[in-house]
């Protein structure tokens, strides 16, 4: 490939990078607002979080994206730039599913460390934040580094806006070229190494959590030598 198809493919790389980084802050708000709202003692605010996550994961992310970008503006009068049309369509669907990972770290904690927090008059948010979270979000890690590797699989999806992604920026390549096999062999190759690097980066942050949590090692106490003919066996 040329120089100028090589920048296209990178000006690619850069936009779907900076939908990844806004529409994942938004899938994390979501889903912690909406799985801690899961577990609320109020009914109703357990139903509309329940509403909420069987909606956005019952639907298609490439359909609330049409739904985001080409339906909603004449309904409402405005317009939203394909950026953030495709931010709040992908981090609203995700978060629905990062939710679930919430709720069902939360409900894995120990009973005995609830009954803990209400024997020390802790309050329902002082018991979240001080007993509850510390230990639920090392165990949300994994399934929060496996959902983000979706979630950058699924930016491809905004190119349907002509919004210049790495999938759209690769198709501008092929109809340049009349060449498949070549630039999507490398966009394979650039997904891959983006997937890996996140990998890496939520597996140390996984070790950094996981080590502040638990009990803390005991010391090892040296053996004293007993004395021969002391009597002591």
């Amino acid at each position: 490939m040329t120089s100028g198809l090589w920048e296209l493919v990178l000006q690619g790389v850069w936009v779907t990078i900076q939908l990844l980084f806004f529409s994942s802050l938004l899938a994390t708000a979501v889903s912690f607002v909406v799985g801690i709202a899961r577990t609320h003692r109020l009914w109703i605010v357990r139903f509309l979080a329940g509403f909420y996550t069987e909606v956005f994961r019952g639907t298609s992310a490439l359909v609330m994206i049409f739904w985001v970008f080409f339906v909603l503006p004449p309904a409402f009068g405005w317009q939203l730039v394909p950026m953030w049309a495709g931010t709040l369509a992908l981090g609203l669907t995700y978060g629905a599913y990062g939710s679930e990972i919430v709720r069902g770290a939360l409900g894995a904690v120990d009973p005995a460390q609830k009954e803990g927090g209400i024997a020390l008059s802790f309050t329902p948010w002082q018991r979240m934040k001080l007993i509850l979270l510390p230990q639920a979000v090392p165990e949300m890690i994994p399934p929060f580094s496996n959902l983000l590797i979706e979630l950058l699989k699924g930016t491809s999806l905004v190119s349907i806006m002509g919004m210049g992604d790495l999938a759209f920026s690769a198709n501008l390549v092929r109809l340049a070229l009349q060449e498949s096999a070549e630039i999507y062999t490398y966009v394979l190759l650039i997904y891959f190494v983006i997937a890996f690097l996140l990998t890496r980066v939520m597996r140390g942050l996984e070790k950094k959590l996981k080590a502040g949590v638990g009990k803390a090692p005991q010391k090892k106490t040296a053996a004293v030598p007993v004395p021969e003919g002391s009597g002591v066996s």
